[in-house]
């Protein structure tokens, strides 16, 4: 048999950083937040306020105190969807081309363009 690990697949995340989002399961259900840094190799964003874990650390460098660190931890990209403004409701992220041949996002539920 073959030991070797299955190839990883990197879904194309349609998220950009600053984004606001809503997640849709889990522990956060129903929260928004802004979307801080995008993960696509491991096919996660990371969200403020969202995911917060507390890590008990001993004095280092960079703590020299030590102690209890909240850190925000990313989620899986499935597990959110980008918050319509106008329905205030998660949709999805599609892509047109404009006049000019440039390619820009749109909300597929309204089909408005995304700013």
């Amino acid at each position: 048999m073959n030991n070797l690990p299955a190839a990883k697949t990197i879904s194309k995340i349609r998220l950009k950083k600053g984004d606001t989002v809503v997640v849709l399961s889990g522990k956060y259900k129903g929260k928004t937040g802004k979307v801080s840094a995008t993960h696509p190799n491991q096919n996660k964003v990371t969200i403020d306020g969202i995911n917060i874990v507390k890590r008990h650390t001993k004095p280092n460098r960079a703590y020299p105190q030590g102690g209890i660190i909240e850190t925000t931890k990313p989620l899986w990209a499935s597990k959110v969807a980008i918050y319509e403004p106008t329905t205030k409701k998660p949709t999805k992220i599609g892509y047109k081309l404009d006049k000019d041949g440039k390619k820009m996002r749109i909300y597929k539920s309204t089909g408005k363009e995304m700013k």
